[in-house]
């Protein structure tokens, strides 16, 4: 007899975890159906994302060629001028794509000026390199700044749409009324606020990455101005 009962019971715990199974398959939520929930708040947030990624990858790859140096051009470029070979000088910097080269090769063209006017061509220069470099950077940090802006608009105006769902309902308030305003106001804090991080991240990489690249400029702006000091001592 006890053993029929436990059977029993048995049976009955399998069947209710079958119905609780069933009941927890009804309730997933699928992703993109949650996304939707957002309202048309999600469009602009999608938008900058999009922005946001394709600032990155772009500047990513500009920094990256900017950043490549062939070890041995500035031993080159002081054999040349040793020599007098400024034509040979100028042929190898134009052959070296990057800023480094260009401030150099500016420099070079303005041998035999006062170092003053040389400093000040090759600082030049080198301010459109930086500028160059720093192309798009203020939109990233717009973005990250902009998006959790974006995405609390759509908090508030999730919060709006309950409160209105209430006040129409007057005294038969059901929690379908409000379940669209609140996914409205979570949905879209939540990726403005995953867009913004995002972004934010990917902004201060790049900028650290702008720098190291400037940190070399100067340090072969000053290698070609010891080279171009160095008759007269």
């Amino acid at each position: 007899m006890n053993i029929f009962m436990m059977m029993q019971a048995a049976g009955q715990a399998v069947a209710e975890g079958a119905e609780l199974a069933e009941g927890e398959e009804k309730v997933t939520i699928d992703l993109i159906e949650l996304v939707m929930q957002g309202g048309w708040i999600m469009i602009p947030l999608f938008l900058l994302s999009f922005i946001a990624i394709y600032i990155f990858i772009e500047r990513y790859l500009a920094i990256k060629r900017a950043s490549r140096e062939d070890k041995s051009f500035m031993n080159r470029i002081k054999d040349y001028i040793h020599e007098g070979k400024i034509e040979s000088a100028l042929a190898l910097c134009e052959s070296n794509d990057n800023p480094v080269s260009r401030m150099i090769a500016k420099g070079i063209t303005r041998i035999g000026r006062p170092l003053n006017d040389v400093n000040t061509a090759i600082e030049n220069v080198g301010n459109l390199e930086v500028s160059r470099l720093e192309k798009g950077l203020p939109v990233l940090a717009t973005v990250a700044g902009g998006a959790p802006m974006i995405g609390f608009t759509g908090t508030v105006i999730g919060m709006i749409k309950s409160f209105w769902e209430m006040s129409n309902a007057g005294s038969n308030i059901e929690v379908d009324m409000l379940a669209g305003g609140i996914y409205t106001a979570l949905v879209t804090t939540v990726t403005g606020l995953i867009v913004g991080i995002i972004a934010y991240f990917a902004y201060n990489w790049l900028v650290a990455r702008v720098e190291k690249v400037v940190f070399k400029m100067e340090a072969r702006t000053m290698e070609f101005m010891d080279l171009l000091n160095e008759p007269v001592r």
